[in-house]
């Protein structure tokens, strides 16, 4: 148990209720993913949820049944009403923090982004903090800051909702200020609306392979020791807190850097702990066949001895190969994979400040 992290979750419900009834067709929000995948996280040792009860009474029983401590917040006061919850989350959230050293976890379930500089002070003081919000209302602010954050919409036990049109996202935190849900009035939040609406995110398992091949080349190049499974999550979850491999379809870490191995994207190795593998780039194989693509495209462009600019270059090479990225490789620019191939010794590479570009040439 010792080894465990030990979690507070504060909920901010009036956000999480109504962003799951506007933007999942009515669906009435469901605790119980939340608490099974934070069950997986750690042991959650405070577990509290901010409202006015009055307004939420089926799903007051609901939270008393998975042993939530209901935080009464009456809101009968006009327009100041709509911080009022808020700011007593943020209150208990920091206080805790400094109360209890034991807790290593926050978690904050809302999408609303007035709570982003508690992520920051929460994280400050040494504290991994987890988000959780309904895709359709969360601020775009919010997930960067977090250390995870989960889309309660892809949770495993969350039913997808019917086909329906979506609007624009809106700032759930403003609904209840107005009136009782379901129909609360909502005014529009511009940065929160970062797809168009109705249309879910995509799930492309090639831009997922130009992802961890760019962390495992940095994680290499940053010579602190190897780069094991469990370090390349943690990297992952740090450049983008909502990744998570269920949504490519794996349902293990470990099974998606198998076919990521199989597509010999990286390799595996044994690594210091049984089941956290160690992680690399290959060495030879698909990236001396893309060494060899570029030495044969400059050298048909340069046939007569003439130096190929960089400019233009990639253009020249996907003609040959339409699938070629570098980014595959684990290049975080085109410039930096012919560094690689100069450096490999495939060509010279050279700055010339009358063309104010790199030329290359093949060597002889």
């Amino acid at each position: 148990m010792d080894q465990e992290d030990r979690i507070a979750l504060f909920l901010d419900y009036e956000n999480l209720a109504l962003g799951a009834r506007d933007h999942r067709g009515g669906a009435a929000f469901d605790f119980r993913p939340i608490a099974d995948a934070l069950a997986e996280r750690g042991r959650v040792v405070v577990r509290r949820a901010y409202a006015d009860w009055s307004y939420f009474d089926e799903d007051r029983r609901m939270l008393t049944r998975s042993h939530v401590e209901l935080i009464e917040i009456p809101q009968r006061m006009g327009a100041s009403r709509k911080n009022a919850a808020d700011i007593k989350m943020a209150v208990d959230a920091i206080e805790l923090a400094f109360e209890r050293d034991y807790i290593s976890t926050f978690v904050i379930c809302s999408g609303d982004s007035d709570f982003t500089p508690l992520v920051h002070k929460l994280r400050e003081l040494n504290k991994r903090v987890i988000g959780v919000g309904v895709e359709g209302s969360t601020s775009g602010l919010l997930p960067p800051a977090c250390d995870e954050f989960l889309y309660y919409d892809r949770l495993e036990g969350v039913d997808i909702p019917p086909a329906r049109g979506r609007r624009g996202r809106p700032t759930t935190r403003q609904a209840g200020a107005e009136q009782r849900p379901p129909e609360p009035e909502r005014e529009h939040e511009p940065e929160v609306d970062r797809r168009p609406a109705g249309e879910e995110p995509g799930r492309d398992v090639d831009a997922l392979a130009v992802f961890v091949a760019q962390s495992v080349a940095g994680l290499q190049g940053s010579a602190n020791g190897e780069v094991t499974a469990s370090r390349l999550k943690r990297t992952l979850l740090r450049k983008d807190p909502t990744f998570s491999e269920s949504d490519y379809g794996f349902r293990t870490f470990g099974e998606l850097l198998r076919h990521l191995a199989e597509r010999n994207v990286i390799e595996l190795a044994e690594g210091p702990a049984k089941g956290d593998p160690e992680v690399s780039l290959p060495e030879h194989g698909d990236r001396e066949v893309a060494f060899g693509l570029l030495r044969g495209v400059v050298a048909d462009l340069g046939s007569s001895g003439n130096p190929v600019a960089l400019s233009g270059l990639k253009n020249q090479v996907r003609r040959a190969r339409p699938d070629f990225s570098e980014k595959k490789l684990g290049y975080r620019s085109f410039l930096q994979f012919c560094k690689a191939a100069a450096t490999a010794g495939v060509l010279d590479l050279r700055w010339s400040p009358e063309a104010d570009d790199y030329l290359l040439t093949t060597q002889t």
